[in-house]
């Protein structure tokens, strides 16, 4: 007698409950306009809709928690251009001994606290532009927080940073071999060789010094040729990422421009031409008008009780010529060098120079979005992309203060305060 063997396959089928969240703020800032009378549907991760409280209302899914944010302004999470999680403030500890006298690992449970605060205030996406000594230690804090191990923004980074033998780096005995803050490297096949190093470690973009303070008597002064910094760009645009420059003279400036760079960080010493050379070519200034505001309080100025220094004057006039010349303006505010989780300080200084509170936003957030080619993921309320959202009280299109006013923080449709 034949036996018959019958096997039984039994198919489990799950559903997965969809998770609706119903924001119903005041007003919306969509990264671009103001408005009023619109709701935003978001769905788990992504903004599913944007539109009047009645069309949304009608066809409102089952179970959709509802937010009822009367007197509040809902707006994109805000992305900081220029972030250093691994330092802290200089009044603080001085830049020189956090680079030479603090471990790495106690940098990096430093950076943990950083990017936590910079998330609860609403900055949800950070570039942040070299560990300043940490080596690729950026790499690991990125991963733990897409993990979900950390909390804290998306990040891009840029690792170590490459700077020009010599020209950077604590200042102490000639005697000591000791870490320079940033990756040294010269000549055409060296610096292909740093550049392709740090892609290969996990650099988003490459950051370059284009000048510092290495000239006689400590003054600011060109690093690397044109021809390295073409090459640097050159080497960089065949991976598909960007390269950013530290710049401040107007040579330096002008040599990262021509070079191909993506963003001048600082700018400080800016002049018609180079405005007029960054419209061209189509780079953008990130003008970090904080940092030099908190280190000029560092060195004993009394803001609001004492006459502003020329450096900051000159600064100020540097910032109005580029917004005269049509100069696209990224948000950025070198934090670190002031305590992370104060990035709204920034904002708050870009209005004061001479940015409308509506513009200074726009940089925040799709202008940010957009220089930094993360469009099509965040820096807008539009439909499809993620629910990274912030929700303040008040009106920071008309005071910009009222973004330190933070009610609720999403990212990726997760509530993180």
């Amino acid at each position: 007698m034949k036996k018959i063997f019958l096997i039984v396959y039994i198919f489990s089928f799950q559903s997965y409950a969809q998770n609706y969240i119903y924001l119903k703020p005041e007003r919306v800032f969509d990264g671009e306009n103001i408005f009023s009378g619109k709701g935003v549907l978001i769905k788990n991760d992504k903004i599913e809709a944007i539109a009047d409280f009645n069309i949304i209302e009608k066809t409102l899914p089952k179970n959709t928690q509802v937010i009822d944010l009367k007197g509040h302004t809902l707006l994109p999470g805000l992305i900081e251009g220029h972030s250093h999680l691994f330092l802290h403030p200089y009044n603080e500890t001085k830049w020189d001994d956090q680079v030479t006298k603090e471990s790495r690992s106690y940098r990096t449970a430093r950076a943990v606290k950083h990017a936590e605060a910079t998330l609860k205030a609403g900055f949800t996406t950070v570039r942040d532009l070299g560990t300043e000594g940490a080596e690729y230690d950026d790499v690991g804090l990125k991963k733990a927080i897409n993990d979900g191990i950390i909390l804290g923004p998306r990040m891009l980074i840029a690792t170590k940073a490459i700077v020009a033998t010599g020209s950077y780096g604590p200042k102490l005995s000639t005697d000591l071999d000791i870490i320079q803050g940033a990756e040294e490297a010269d000549g055409v096949d060296n610096l292909a060789k740093v550049v392709r190093s740090q892609i290969g470690k996990g650099a988003d973009l490459i950051k370059v010094y284009a000048d510092y303070r290495w000239g006689l008597n400590g003054t600011a002064q060109p690093t690397f040729t044109l021809t390295e910094l073409t090459h640097i760009v050159n080497i960089t645009k065949t991976s598909g990422r960007p390269v950013v420059a530290h710049a401040s003279t107007s040579e330096g400036m002008k040599n990262a421009i021509l070079a191909g760079v993506e963003t001048i960080e600082h700018g400080d010493n800016g002049t018609d031409e180079i405005w007029k050379l960054m419209v061209e070519k189509k780079v953008a200034l990130c003008p970090t008008l904080a940092a030099g505001d908190a280190t000029s309080q560092y060195k004993g100025w009394k803001k609001g009780k004492e006459p502003e220094p020329e450096r900051l004057t000159e600064k100020r006039k540097s910032f109005s010529g580029a917004l005269k010349a049509g100069v696209k303006i990224c948000f950025g505010g070198d934090v670190g060098v002031f305590a992370h989780g104060d990035n709204a300080r920034e904002l708050e200084m870009m209005v004061d120079y001479g940015m409308s509170p509506m513009n200074a936003l726009k940089s925040a957030t799709s202008t940010n979005a957009d220089v930094f080619h993360i469009e099509k993921e965040v820096g807008r309320i539009k439909s499809g992309l993620l629910a990274d959202i912030l929700v303040v009280e008040g009106d920071p299109t008309k005071s910009i203060s009222d973004i330190r006013k933070v009610k609720l923080v999403l990212k990726d449709g997760v509530f993180v305060k």
